[in-house]
Formats: structure tokens, sequence, C-alpha cells
């Protein structure tokens, strides 16, 4: 069974909802559940992203603070991505537990407003956590709430694991009557400036010229030698040494079956033709999305998020560090 949290408070120092969530996982790891939790707030610049790595998931916990009012913006960027970009069909598979601490007033408010968004999602809920904490200290050496959290994270386990069936809620019908998002490969204000530019006749005639000139140059490309060395040159070029990223990556072109295979350690790339079943992550795409990205048209998260990667298997975080150290122009 993998659970994944989803926090999206501040990470101060006392923040109750941190205390609760590790003792959550303290439970789940006695049951050996896969638990991969996420701290919106380490990825601010990369969350739309994360609405991908719930599909993986057979249960999710979205845990916030009210500090002053509501889940805060973190939270609210988070389920904006997934209504935007996450697989409904998978998420109305999925049992949701909101888990909310409170330093002031309004945590049953924002429990409420949890629910309320993953149902209109399409996913199911199981009964939440939430509560007044004035000291995050009382979560520690309080045994009975220890016991309440340890009561709800083996409820939670029991729902994911039982399915039980629940009457259908008024607020999932609101996905039959609002227009569904498309399955575009773009940020919220990528889409806004479009929807600006797409009346613009000039505008629209000049992008179909610069696609017919792009198309013109891949096919040219296509036609050239398939030794494919020009990807590992492009890919050493655009390594830049970052401390602290290392792994091992496998891409497999589709048209000519081969791989290309990289190990980045904090100082340098090694990059070659060959197979590896060892590898972090595990890439499959053709030969139009690698030249999108090693000519810096695409990153690899983008190609990932917007499916013209297809398929990738292992950490998602380590090939999100794949953008950082890879530069391409």
């Amino acid at each position: 069974m993998n659970i994944n949290i989803y926090y999206g408070g501040r990470g101060i120092i006392d923040d109750p909802t941190l205390t609760v969530i590790d003792k959550m996982i303290s439970v789940f790891d006695e049951l050996r559940v896969t638990v991969s939790r996420y701290n919106l707030y380490e990825y601010k610049n990369t969350i739309p992203t994360l609405s991908q790595t719930i599909k993986e998931a057979d249960g999710v916990i979205l845990a916030t603070t009210v500090e002053w009012h509501g889940i805060g913006g973190y939270m609210t960027q988070f389920l904006d991505s997934v209504w935007q970009f996450g697989d409904k069909e998978k998420i109305a598979e999925i049992y949701m537990m909101p888990v909310v601490m409170s330093r002031t007033y309004g945590e049953k408010e924002a429990r409420l407003d949890l629910v309320n968004a993953w149902e209109i999602l399409g996913g199911k809920t199981c009964n939440g956590l939430c509560g007044y904490i004035e000291n995050s200290l009382d979560l520690e050496i309080n045994p009975k709430y220890t016991e309440i959290i340890e009561k709800n994270a083996e409820g939670f386990y029991r729902c994911v694991n039982q399915k039980p069936m629940c009457f259908p809620a008024s607020n999932r019908a609101i996905r039959q009557k609002v227009a569904l998002p498309s399955n575009i490969s773009l940020t919220q204000q990528e889409s806004e400036q479009l929807s600006e530019y797409v009346s613009d006749d000039k505008y629209v005639q000049t992008q179909k010229e610069d696609i017919q000139e792009l198309t013109s140059m891949f096919l040219g490309k296509m036609g050239a030698a398939d030794s494919g060395d020009e990807y590992v040159e492009s890919i050493q070029k655009a390594f830049k040494a970052k401390p602290g990223v290392s792994g091992s990556f496998k891409i497999h072109i589709a048209e000519n079956g081969k791989n290309i295979v990289m190990t980045v350690s904090p100082t340098a790339i090694e990059c070659e033709y060959g197979d590896t079943n060892s590898a972090d992550v595990l890439m499959d795409m053709n030969k139009s999305t690698l030249d999108e990205i090693t000519s810096g048209r695409m990153t690899f998260q983008r190609a990932f998020m917007s499916g013209a990667m297809s398929s990738m298997k292992g950490d998602f975080r380590i090939l999100c560090a794949l953008d950082e150290v890879l530069e391409f122009k």
C-alpha cells in the first residue's frame, strides 16, 4: 500500500501539524505502508508537477495548518494543479483524509474545504482529523492526544485497504457541469496568455510559419545519420555541476531502440550508449521529444507532466534534479 502525504504549511519548527504527521508515519511504518511525504513549501516553484505523483498512491493525506485563515496558499495551489493536470480517473479510486491543526479559529471549516475540494475532483474521503492546538508540545506529552492520532491513522489504513462503499456526494456532480480543463502541457499563466494571443490572426500566422520551420529542421535531423552521437555531445556540453545532485538515468529511444545511460555526480557526468537495469530513473521517449529537450524547448519535468514522455519509472525528485544540472540552449 502506498500513501502520499502532502503538507501545505510553512514548515515552522513548532507547527502542530508536523507533529501529527510524524506520529502517523510511525504508525504506517509499523503497518508496513510505503509513505511518500511532500512538503509543498519545498516545491513552491514546481508545485504543478506534483499532481502527477498522485497516480502511484492508494491513499492521500492532505495536511495543513490554519495560521490565520483557510488552508493556505501552498495547498490551494496544489489542489488547483490537480484540477488542471491530475488524472481524474485515477483520483476517483483514491481515498483522502484531511488533517488540519489550527492556532486560530477555522479548523473545521478548513477540513470541510479539503473534503469538498477532493470530492469535486471525483475522489473519496475518509474521516479526517482536526483540532485547535495552541502549543505543539501538548501533542508530545499528552498520551490521549497520541492515542487519537494513532487511531485515526489506523482507521485510514483500514479505509484504504477495505475501500468501503459510500453514498455519492452532490458536489461531485459539479464535475459534470463545469468545463473540465484541457489536457495540455501549459501552466495556468501560460494558458491565460494563450487565450489572449489566439484571437490575433497575425500572431497565429507567425506561429504556423515557425512550426513549419521547426518541422523541416527536425525532419532534416531524422534524415541524418542515426548514430545519435549528437545527444551524448549535447548532454555533456549542457552539464552544470551542482553540489548534492547525483543519480543514474537511462533514456530509451523508441525509434532506434538505443539507450542513453547517464551517471551524474556533484562534479561530473558520464554519458554513453549502453544498457543498465540499476538506474534510479528509467525513461521512454521518442526522438522528437528528446530533440525538444536537448534544444532547450522542453524540460524533463515538462515532458513527463505533459505525457510527451511515454513512461517514467523511479524517484520523481531525482528526475526534477536532472533539469537542474542540464542547461540546454
